[in-house]
């Protein structure tokens, strides 16, 4: 089966470009120095694989495009695998820290990524979500040019969501389409999993929050 994002990545790459370059500093302080293998879950064209590396940890990126994966190859010498994020080709254990960047809205079913990393993680080792705000950010969300935000009922529409005419055209939405985790079932994600959640953060300081961040342990 063909990736949603073959196809798109040198597109996404150069939609996402600006963007990632503001997300690094909040990504760096919130994983903290470590060191161990890293698994990037969803490393798309491998924009935050350095940021990830600088923290001391060894990094490990995985990706369900290939077409995705051939630019991150470019960008960075780091291991890098296809592969499904909900069985992950891994021994239960194996990484100290696993990150989920920008995955929430790309994936079937976020609870299963959720288990995945949990069980290739070793106890203690730590799980960083970081990516869309579920409540303000979205196919339920339509953006208005004042800065406000519409919330629509669509919200407790869980899963990949029907084109609206609030999504803008040729945006990720509109070329890939996009899947939607209700806040409660994204934080019970974490403790269905085992889980311990150890902080949950708004990065960027956006009057209306775009980004929701949750930093989680394996016990």
């Amino acid at each position: 089966m063909t990736a949603r994002y073959d196809g798109q990545a040198e597109w996404y790459d150069d939609y996402i470009g600006p963007s990632a370059g503001t997300n690094v500093a909040w990504i760096v302080d919130l994983l903290g120095p470590g060191e161990g293998r890293c698994l990037d879950i969803g490393c798309g064209t491998g924009q935050y694989l350095e940021a990830t590396r600088s923290t001391g940890r060894t990094v490990v990126g995985l990706d369900r495009s290939a077409d995705q994966l051939r630019l991150a190859r470019r960008r960075d010498e780091a291991p890098l695998l296809q592969g499904d994020a909900t069985m992950l080709p891994f021994s239960t254990g194996t990484f100290a820290t696993v990150t989920a960047l920008w995955v929430s809205t790309d994936i079937d079913d976020f609870p299963g990524l959720v288990k995945e990393a949990a069980r290739v993680l070793l106890p203690g080792g730590m799980l960083l979500f970081y990516g869309v705000h579920p409540c303000f950010n979205g196919p339920h969300i339509e953006p208005r040019p004042d800065g406000a935000t519409i919330v629509h009922p669509t919200y407790r529409i869980t899963g990949w969501h029907k084109r609206s005419r609030w999504w803008r055209e040729g945006g990720v939405r509109d070329r890939v389409g996009m899947s939607h985790v209700p806040l409660p079932n994204l934080i019970n994600s974490f403790i269905d999993a085992g889980l311990n959640i150890a902080r949950v953060t708004e990065p960027l300081e956006d009057p209306i929050p775009r980004v929701l961040a949750v930093k989680a342990f394996r016990a």
